[in-house]
């Protein structure tokens, strides 16, 4: 069987590309599991400083594969509560994954292939690319990706686009918040790289201090986050990361970190 997935590591960063182009990369049961594995894996893997989720062939991501939608017809409640729960799972893999994750958009990011834009740290998409959360156009709803989308975009934009299920372009993707940065398809590759030459110049561990930090502080109220903040911060400081840091910039000299 060929793989749902491809994965490399060079340089300090993890390339991983859907990789089912015949269907427009849609999920099944098999691409699920192989992402939520992947990303569970780069969380440990020493050395990696980054991410960049791509989709093979003409879209990123079209959203479920039609056949595993078919199969589900037949499910009962509670297999599709367990066929729903793995794919939460799958998505908050990638979210919380340890070192941030860089999403390649092109072509198009339908329903869940819109929710794994949400759940990248940084989304550059080309120009051309839709986008649409369309799922009441099949009479059901974004329940699974709603957690992460909504932390994206807010109650306001998700309102409009969950209910009425319309497509958008990515030009109105940037202007709610579900992707970073548009460039033209010729420069979606260098658009990439530019946001991996800026990771690279930060220390490594910071970054994935300030990502937990991120999601941490979300979930605390004030009095809570108060606490954690403080506490995040001097970790940062007295850490051998931060003392470098800090060092090179009053020595006014570039940290080892960058090298």
């Amino acid at each position: 069987m060929a793989a749902v997935l491809k994965s490399s590591i060079e340089g300090g960063v993890a390339r991983v590309s859907l990789a089912r182009p015949e269907v427009r990369n849609a999920f099944n049961a098999e691409l699920i599991a192989a992402l939520h594995g992947r990303f569970e894996e780069l969380s440990r893997e020493r050395g990696v400083r980054a991410v960049v989720l791509a989709g093979e062939g003409a879209v990123f991501c079209g959203g479920a594969d039609v056949n595993w939608m078919r199969g589900a017809l037949d499910l009962s409640y509670d297999e599709n509560v367990a066929d729903a729960e793995a794919m939460s799972d799958m998505f908050r893999a990638i979210d919380r994954c340890a070192v941030p994750v860089v999403a390649r958009v092109h072509g198009a990011a339908i329903g869940g292939g819109a929710g794994l834009a949400a759940v990248c740290d940084v989304a550059v998409a080309s120009a051309e690319t839709v986008f649409g959360f369309t799922e009441v156009k099949l009479g059901i709803i974004p329940a699974v990706i709603s957690p992460f989308v909504l932390a994206k975009i807010g109650t306001s934009h998700a309102r409009a686009l969950f209910l009425t299920g319309r497509r958008f372009d990515a030009a109105h993707a940037k202007s709610i918040g579900l992707v970073h940065e548009v460039v033209a398809a010729a420069d979606l590759d260098a658009a990439v790289e530019g946001v991996l030459a800026e990771l690279r110049t930060a220390g490594p561990q910071a970054t994935s201090a300030a990502k937990a930090l991120i999601a941490e502080v979300n979930e605390a109220e004030y009095a809570a986050s108060r606490a954690l903040t403080a506490a995040a911060i001097a970790k940062q400081r007295t850490s051998e990361e931060g003392q470098e840091g800090l060092h090179a910039f009053l020595e006014r000299r570039p940290a080892r970190f960058t090298q």
